[in-house]
């Protein structure tokens, strides 16, 4: 008889209905197929506990949280999770914090939800685990003797083996992954990225049926590239807003630029970009407003503290430089907006301009291509460092680090032809069409049911 599906993630939705696609997505999965889905409580415990609290609720499915005092959230989270492993898996090892103190509080965290876990799941069950936060997961499970199947899906980019080898904990990298059954990546760079890690790996070895071994441990590798529910991101964009939330000119146009306030991002690059097109920009053609909405995150780390600051100098500048007294050309707003307002700020969009330096996948090129009139759509013009752009190939490809080449295709996305606008969107709304957020669930909890599992398979973990 099939076991239930386990979801550990960083976080749960605790309070009135999920909102985001992902969220959304695992509770119609959970709500389909019934299990318990956990993550860490929104506040900080005196004391951890050793045992998951469950949470109330009219669910189909169960939520419990995890506790984490708050020196653990400042190891754990703050200090590993997000000021090492985030930038190890951005290409940006420059940034690696390396203290030990964060790397043992890493561990702790993890070993102790595997504690709780393995008090609950039964051999059948299938564990879902999402993202960086929990790498060792698997590997703590299995020295407890856990036989339940146990997925990992990396939201981020796979790291290059030589990022890794930037890591104190390399070797552990190696072997945090090789717990699982099955681990699933954005895209097939990402999936050739791990394979050419383990491959230079003294113990690593390719299986004939596609699979990597590492010492006693053997898992799968495939890629699952994520969506959005674009059917609900077309049908708000076509309800007119109440009223008009940017107030440009009627002979302006709108650019758009939405990212979550991260160095990966790109931001300041894509600012110089825009700073070129305007340097270059015929005094006769239409003004161009760059609206660039970037909700704060992390505002603890010193890295995000410094971009920050640079953000708001160059848009200074820019402004000072090209503005006139009726025209801001950048719109720099460091606040979350509602996605009512935001999925018509999409639809009204000239050019939805989504160039992150790495990105796992960046959903926003996709939440812009939904949101489009198909008769008369924007451009979407994509940085060949998202994820996405291994799919999207009918955007405008740049690299993101080249101010004249974005500077480029911000003027053919506002110049470009009807015909050719309609006929690329009409692409690239198939690319949204069957990476469908509600599928591409299914296909993971189902190819991790299907992953090989002889009874008789003794994994030999080190430690």
């Amino acid at each position: 008889m099939p076991g239930r599906l386990i979801v550990l993630s960083n976080r749960i939705p605790t309070e009135g209905p999920p909102s985001g696609g992902l969220v959304v997505a695992l509770h119609e999965l959970l709500a389909e197929r019934g299990g318990l889905w956990i993550g860490a409580a929104s506040d900080f415990a005196d004391e951890p506990s050793e045992t998951f609290q469950p949470v109330a609720g009219e669910e189909r499915y169960e939520k419990a949280t995890f506790d984490l005092t708050e020196d653990e959230h400042a190891d754990y989270y703050l200090g590993y999770a997000n000021s090492v492993l985030w930038p190890l898996c951005h290409h940006r090892t420059d940034l690696l914090a390396m203290e030990r103190r964060y790397a043992d509080g890493y561990r702790a965290v993890n070993a102790r939800v595997a504690r709780m876990l393995a008090q609950i799941v039964g051999p059948e069950d299938r564990i879902w685990v999402h993202d960086y936060h929990f790498l060792p997961l698997a590997l703590e499970l299995r020295r407890l003797g856990v036989a339940a199947r146990v997925g990992m899906f990396l939201h981020i980019p796979f790291p290059a083996a030589a990022d890794i080898s930037a890591l104190t904990e390399s070797d552990e990298f190696y072997q945090w992954f090789a717990a699982f059954d099955l681990v699933g990546l954005q895209t097939e760079a990402d999936v050739a990225r791990c394979l050419d890690a383990y491959r230079r790996h003294p113990s690593g070895e390719m299986l004939l049926d596609g699979r990597v071994k590492l010492d006693g441990s053997i898992f799968k590798v495939r890629s699952f590239p994520i969506g959005i529910d674009g059917k609900t991101f077309a049908d708000i964009a076509k309800t007119p807003p109440a009223h008009d939330p940017v107030h440009i000119r009627a002979d302006a146009r709108l650019i758009l630029g939405v990212d979550r306030l991260d160095y990966s991002k790109g931001i300041p690059h894509r600012f110089r970009g825009f700073s070129t097109y305007l340097a270059r920009r015929d005094p006769c053609s239409p003004r161009a407003t760059l609206l660039q909405i970037t909700p704060p995150s992390r505002e603890s780390v010193m890295a995000y503290q410094e971009i920050t600051r640079e953000l708001e100098a160059l848009s200074g500048r820019i402004n000072g430089q090209y503005g006139e007294i009726d025209w801001t050309p950048i719109r720099f707003v460091v606040r979350s907006v509602p996605r009512e307002t935001l999925v018509p700020l999409y639809r009204m969009a000239s050019v939805g301009l989504v160039t992150p330096l790495a990105d796992g996948m960046n959903l926003v090129a996709k939440e812009f291509v939904a949101a489009q009139d198909p008769d008369d759509p924007g451009v979407l013009v994509l940085s060949r460092g998202a994820g996405a752009a291994e799919q999207m190939t009918d955007a405008l490809i740049v690299n993101p680090y080249d101010a004249e080449d974005v500077g480029d295709a911000i003027e053919k996305g506002l110049t470009m032809p009807l015909e050719e606008r309609r006929s690329r969107h009409a692409a690239l709304m198939e690319v949204v069409r069957n990476t469908d957020i509600f599928e591409w669930g299914n296909r993971f909890i189902d190819a991790l049911g299907a992953v090989k599992k002889p009874a008789a398979q003794m994994r030999e973990t080190p430690g």
